[in-house]
């Protein structure tokens, strides 16, 4: 197999979910973590800040997450918000190809009612 057809959550068309190698994922997210981390414990914000942006459009964290919500949660047979669940390899290929990227927008807080008077934060997403 060469090494373009090898998928280690960096490079490379995704066609099989079995051909992940999950121990580079998962090292390419822990070492991120880490740099995080190290970043805010030396209270380097600029570099937290880019990191974090790093973690979001990471391809590893993308896979690291698919795989974690969909196979190893106690609630991966739970629909979501979305009413889908996803069961197969196949699913999982088709969730990260199309994945686009998370709701970015910010939320609005409204307060509503309680019934004993008070009042307590609703959270909607700022679609516009």
């Amino acid at each position: 197999m060469s090494r373009e057809n090898l998928i280690n959550g960096r490079r490379g068309p995704l066609e099989d979910w079995s051909q992940i190698n999950w121990r580079k994922v998962s090292k390419a997210v822990r070492n991120l973590r880490q740099r995080i981390f190290l970043a805010s414990q030396l209270g380097n914000w600029r570099k937290l800040r880019s990191l974090q942006k790093l973690m979001l459009r990471s391809r590893a964290n993308l896979l690291l997450s698919v795989r974690r919500i969909t196979q190893t949660n106690q609630g991966k047979a739970t629909a979501g918000i979305d009413k889908e669940v996803v069961n197969t390899p196949e699913q999982r290929v088709k969730l990260v190809k199309g994945w686009t990227g998370g709701s970015q927008s910010p939320t609005r807080r409204v307060m509503i009612p309680k019934s004993n008077g008070k009042k307590r934060p609703r959270l909607y997403p700022n679609r516009a």
